[in-house]
């Protein structure tokens, strides 16, 4: 059920506030116009009584308004803590997660590049190797700081998004194409099954890590040799997409927790392979930025396997 007008925009102790009010000012007239169940026709105020409960019910309303506007107050006051908390904590984890991510290429790129300065005699394969890892390190380091930027994008900035018709199965079709090498060493095998001509209104960078990400992912832990399918229904106001491996999975207890941000499986393997920590997030995040949900499951038959909602408008608020 939609929420009432009246009440958008209202915080919760305002909203708690107005609906008893309300409640009680609509009881208060009814048992003074009525009186009882029993009248045949309604013939309000026809005795100094009915004026003695009428004023009465008012005091009685106007104290209990100043009761609850003073709790209503303090309900606001606690959530605004609370809320003002847990962002805190949120900052401060995510703020401990980049320093610790970031420390890691860093160290190694200060490492390889005071070996070569400290040894200006090493051989020429050597120095090769050395900044070999030292540009590798530089491009995780490159990739951990563009993923940072669209998250924090997408959570303060979601205004002044660029919003305009995209066509996913040409923005899809591209990536393939970009993704078709890494396929190819792997011997995996990708099935594009996405009908023709979707279209959504959203922001094409976004929406571009949606399925960018989610290849990606695949790609570096579905395992050698297998295949990956993508789907999708028309559903009218929205489209719903399927995204499958026929992979090893995830393991129940991590399942839940795949889209929090830098949350590894194994995290000594995902450093190895270049990844941030960050893709699922984004992938959620930016889902969540056009109107759609996303959930993760093991399949039966094995692989993990994505649904994903995306709104055909872009949502003018975010939810």
């Amino acid at each position: 059920m939609k929420r009432l007008k009246c009440f958008k925009g209202m915080t919760e102790g305002r909203k708690m506030f107005l609906t008893v009010m309300i409640i009680v000012i609509a009881y208060s007239a009814v048992f003074i116009i009525f009186e009882d169940y029993d009248r045949q026709g309604v013939n309000p105020l026809d005795s100094p009584l009915d004026w003695h409960l009428l004023w009465f019910s008012l005091a009685v309303a106007l104290v209990l308004g100043l009761l609850l506007h003073h709790y209503a107050r303090r309900v606001d006051n606690r959530i605004s803590r609370e809320q003002a908390a847990k962002q805190n904590d949120t900052r401060r984890e995510m703020t401990q997660n980049i320093a610790h991510e970031l420390k890691t290429p860093v160290a190694s790129i200060l490492g390889f590049t005071e070996t070569l300065l400290d040894n200006p005699d090493l051989d020429a394969a050597t120095q090769r190797q050395f900044i070999e890892r030292s540009h590798a390190q530089a491009q995780r380091l490159t990739s951990l700081l563009q993923d940072i930027s669209i998250l924090n994008r997408m959570d303060y900035a979601t205004d002044v998004l660029d919003i305009r018709l995209v066509d996913l199965t040409q923005l899809v079709a591209d990536i393939v194409e970009e993704t078709a090498i890494p396929l190819r060493n792997k011997h995996m095998t990708l099935e594009n099954c996405l009908p023709e001509n979707i279209k959504v209104e959203g922001n094409t960078s976004l929406l571009y890590s949606i399925f960018r990400n989610l290849i990606d992912n695949a790609i570096s832990y579905s395992g050698e040799g297998t295949s990956i399918r993508m789907e999708a229904r028309n559903m009218g106001d929205h489209w719903q997409f399927t995204f499958a491996d026929n992979g090893s999975g995830v393991p129940t207890q991590h399942l839940e927790r795949i889209f929090e941000r830098f949350y590894r499986i194994d995290k000594g393997r995902s450093r190895t392979m270049g990844g941030t920590g960050l893709g699922l997030a984004i992938v959620k995040n930016a889902i969540q930025t056009h109107g759609g949900i996303i959930t993760a499951y093991n399949q039966l038959h094995g692989g993990l396997c994505f649904h994903f909602t995306l709104q055909k408008k872009f949502p003018k608020e975010k939810k």
